[in-house]
């Protein structure tokens, strides 16, 4: 017997966000007029991150993702809890033997130049994500795709080469018109919002869509407005001068700076910042100089000065935020222990220490500080860094994609399965940058993917994350908060365990 899923379209939303006021006057402030929605209006957001690319098939960077999700949907989204709920499927079943998704659409969807959207603009989609349109995959993730199939205008039937737990969660990917092949200059997708301009290093104009299916959901917000600002002081500034309605990520530093003149949403990220180092350039080819550098870390240190205690410590690639997968006591496993870190340096040949070269995006301040946290600590074992800042995009061609450093600060933000936050460390991962090679990891990893019980899948990813823990895959650091910081009068902003603005959902209140 199969199991079906159905889901209703119009879910009501009941997870809790936590909203905090910078402190209680509003009362004080507001007349004897109650407060009300107001209809229209331009939002304006500063992002710290240049756009990378416009196609979403194309794109790598996670703010870049953040702002186009609203342009596209997917088959499945996802909601504050992480729970998949409907977008452009009203409902799906999956087959007893975990090999065929089958897929039912909304019917009267509409692409913003007007055309419907059918079944075969999944198929386009997903032919393009899985390579099977005879070009090469855009997403490894996708290759576990044997076919994928119209049977109707509004079903589609996806069969995978192997059983895939994870696959589930990837139908949130963003479906394309079919054969439309500007999506680099002008992408069109079936979001709440439509693509209306972008200019380099500037800013990215979005407007409403008026033919969002989902008429719920249809924004209340006629314009948004994302400009380019990598440097939060002059974001900090913008808002004091009525210029920026909204600045994620803020610091606490900015955040008294602003003082009671914002709201806030504040919440886990689900990420995990780390330091990564290049497992094929020496001596970072070596366990015990990982060891030793993990050891020379004080990670309790970067939490309080670099994200002032608001942040998760952790040991492995995994945050808590995940809590059904995530390993516990693996954050304690490297102590911070000083002569430890100099015999095992000793013991691998380095005794009088080394040079190396700390590649971070200088887009993200919180990056640069880390690097320069870990710097100086590691002064204390005769490590010598070099920090060396390039521009976000740079840093997605040398280091993410041909894997030209030494060691780098990033952080691998959050999904919605464990396959796509570990999977990053299998072996023939093509965007495994770190380079990371362990038999015995593979094969949990494999095991994983293929266990459709919920425990022993966790169990398989918690051994998994032991192993990246014993091997000194990478510094992992910790989970730093997310916080929003808004104009009092805009509402409706929410936390979700992936980064992701629910545009569709603001207000104005006047």
């Amino acid at each position: 017997m199969k199991n079906i899923v159905k889901i209703i379209l119009l879910t009501v939303f009941a997870s809790l966000v936590m909203i905090g006021c910078s402190d209680d006057s509003n009362s004080s402030k507001s007349d004897s007029k109650e407060k009300v929605t107001k209809e229209g209006g331009t939002v304006r957001i500063a992002m710290s991150t240049e756009i990378d690319h416009l196609d979403p098939y194309l794109s790598a960077a996670t703010d870049t993702a953040s702002m186009m999700d609203n342009v596209f949907d997917g088959l499945l989204d996802t909601d504050e809890s992480g729970q998949l709920i409907p977008a452009l499927a009203k409902e799906y079943e999956i087959s007893n033997d975990g090999l065929t998704y089958t897929f039912w659409l909304n019917e009267g969807v509409l692409f913003h130049d007007g055309s419907e959207l059918t079944a075969e603009d999944v198929v386009y989609s997903y032919e393009k994500l899985a390579g099977l349109n005879g070009e090469e995959p855009l997403s490894s993730k996708f290759e576990v795709v044997k076919s994928v199939e119209a049977t109707s205008d509004y079903e589609v039937v996806v069969t995978l080469k192997e059983k895939d737990s994870a696959f589930l969660a990837r139908n949130i990917v963003a479906i394309v018109p079919k054969d439309y092949e500007q999506q680099s200059t002008k992408p069109i997708g079936a979001g709440p919002f439509k693509f209306k301009a972008y200019k380099v290093g500037q800013e990215l104009i979005l407007v409403k869509n008026e033919d969002y299916y989902q008429k719920d959901k249809v924004p209340k917000i006629d314009e948004v407005q994302f400009k380019i600002m990598s440097d939060q002081e002059s974001a900090i500034l913008a808002m004091q001068a009525g210029d920026i309605d909204v600045i994620p990520g803020i610091t606490a530093q900015g955040l008294n700076q602003l003082g009671d003149s914002v709201e806030t949403v504040s919440g886990p990220q689900n990420m995990v910042q780390l330091m990564a180092m290049n497992h094929d350039v020496e001596p970072f080819n070596d366990v015990r100089v990982r060891q030793a550098i993990n050891y020379a870390i004080d990670k309790d240190v970067i939490i309080e000065t670099v994200a002032e205690g608001k942040g998760t410590k952790l040991g492995s690639n995994m945050s808590p935020a995940m809590a059904i997968y995530y390993e516990e006591g693996l954050e304690d496993y490297y102590t911070y222990d000083i002569e430890k870190a100099k015999q095992l340096l000793k013991e691998a040949g380095y005794e009088d220490g080394f040079t190396m070269e700390l590649t971070v995006p200088s887009d993200y301040q919180f990056h640069v500080d880390t690097a320069q946290v870990i710097a100086e600590q590691l002064k204390d074992i005769n490590i010598h860094t070099e920090i060396k800042q390039i521009d976000f995009s740079t840093w997605l061609e040398n280091v993410y994609n041909n894997r030209k450093y030494e060691t780098t600060i990033v952080g691998f933000t959050g999904k919605l399965e464990p396959f796509e936050v570990l999977g990053r460390y299998v072996s023939d991962y093509h965007k495994n940058f770190m380079n990371f090679n362990n038999d015995d990891f593979d094969a949990l990893i494999k095991q994983a993917t293929a266990e459709t019980n919920k425990e022993k899948m966790a169990a398989l990813y918690k051994k998994a994350q032991i192993i990246l823990t014993e091997e000194a895959a990478a510094v992992f650091i910790m989970d730093p908060d997310r916080t929003i910081a808004m104009r009092e009068n805009l509402k409706g902003f929410k936390m979700y365990p992936i980064q992701k603005f629910n545009l569709e959902d603001l207000l104005f209140i006047e």
